[in-house]
């Protein structure tokens, strides 16, 4: 499963092999300063906006990769039937959002949080 952790003053999406083929992408990385707000979407399907543009979607299971919608792109690795944690990001960045099921979707959400005010990983 998909990790998002804190590399030097970088947020990085880790894939596995398998996600990485499903993606059409080794991974994600973005800096620090360009996360506006981090939050847990509840329900899987929500965190999906836009249309597949590249990447692989399977209806009600998963969806990997970039899909475009009329404020720009978002990286996904959603899978359904849990929570999605969720990188906003600001204008300048490349992706407007990053959505991706990670294994403790509140843990990261707290571990994000205290990155982005400062207190450090």
């Amino acid at each position: 499963m998909a990790r998002v952790v804190v590399d030097g003053g970088d947020i990085v999406v880790r894939l596995s092999w398998w996600e990485k083929a499903a993606a059409r992408r080794r991974g994600v990385r973005v800096p620090e300063s360009a996360l506006r707000r981090v939050y847990v979407e509840p329900d899987w399907w929500r965190a999906l906006r836009g249309e597949r543009d590249r990447g692989t979607c399977l209806p009600g299971r998963l969806c990997a990769g970039i899909r475009k919608h009329h404020a720009g792109e978002d990286f996904t690795l959603v899978r359904s039937g849990g929570p999605v944690l969720c990188l906003e990001l600001h204008r300048s960045s490349p992706l407007s959002r990053l959505a991706v099921s990670v294994p403790d979707p509140e843990k990261t959400l707290r571990m994000l949080s205290r990155t982005a005010a400062g207190g450090g990983p």
